[in-house]
């Protein structure tokens, strides 16, 4: 008898002890996100500074772009700076986990499989990937590039979009991917590369740079949505994004930063 009272008092410690600590983990876990933002007096946004018209580089070399407009006025109501960090983009949740950054904010899609990485915002654009041509290229739709070399930027959703598209994937020579979109694009145009899968944005906003030369298939991969990416674990700083990103919407600040980018309102509403 005294045996088995002496062994459930060792049981009763025993779960003591791991509940004490258990709680200490947790303590210790504490999301402290939007403290940490506060008392560094900055956030980090890691981007691809060649994603023209969400964050790239001017002629002087400066970073700008609609996200980068976007995060700069996110950081005055949050009462902190922000700096802009090119990062690998094939590298970019690597880059968020070991805290190089502190969110990516750059033409960011939501997906599925992102999401098992990273929290995200609300959505706030609309996107698709699109197929671009050269004029008077025989690609008239997703069939026609069968036996054909795709491009895509590593990594990108875009990429991703077509290797889900097991039939088109599959029927294709080569799926070349590009570190960045104006590689792609030049391979494009010398070509290289029969077709290119792109952001919608990006694409239209790049042909319109340039003019003409291209052309837009009626199919596509698909539409998406553009958000903020964050650490899964950073509650704290995306509630307050959150708050920040819907008074931009409310107050018609984001609204106004789109006509400057795109010549007309186009945030999700």
């Amino acid at each position: 008898m005294k045996k088995s009272i002496i062994f459930l008092l060792a049981i009763a410690m025993m779960t003591g002890v791991l509940l004490s600590a258990c709680s200490g983990a947790q303590q210790t876990a504490k999301d402290t996100s939007l403290e940490d933002i506060k008392k560094a007096g900055k956030f980090i946004v890691g981007l691809d500074d060649s994603f023209p018209p969400m964050g790239f580089r001017d002629e002087a070399g400066n970073i700008v772009g609609f996200d980068i407009d976007l995060a700069k006025e996110a950081a005055k109501r949050l009462g902190v700076e922000v700096e802009f960090r090119p990062i690998d983009w094939n590298s970019k949740e690597l880059e968020l986990k070991n805290k190089k950054i502190d969110m990516i904010w750059n033409g960011l899609t939501i997906t599925e499989e992102r999401k098992k990485n990273m929290a995200f915002t609300k959505p706030y654009l609309a996107n698709k990937q699109i197929i671009v041509v050269l004029e008077g290229s025989d690609v008239k739709g997703k069939a026609d590039l069968a036996g054909k070399k795709v491009g895509a930027q590593l990594d990108s959703s875009g990429a991703e979009a077509v290797q889900n598209d097991e039939e088109v994937y599959n029927s294709l020579e080569e799926l070349v991917l590009y570190p960045d979109y104006l590689e792609a694009f030049l391979d494009l145009e010398n070509g290289r590369i029969a077709a290119l899968v792109v952001d919608e944005i990006l694409g239209k906003y790049y042909i319109a740079k340039r003019g003409s030369g291209y052309k837009v298939l009626d199919e596509n991969f698909g539409d998406e949505e553009y958000g903020v990416g964050l650490r899964l674990e950073d509650k704290q700083l995306l509630d307050a994004l959150n708050k920040v990103l819907d008074e931009m919407k409310e107050d018609g600040t984001m609204a106004e930063i789109s006509k400057q980018w795109f010549g007309e309102d186009i945030i999700l509403k």
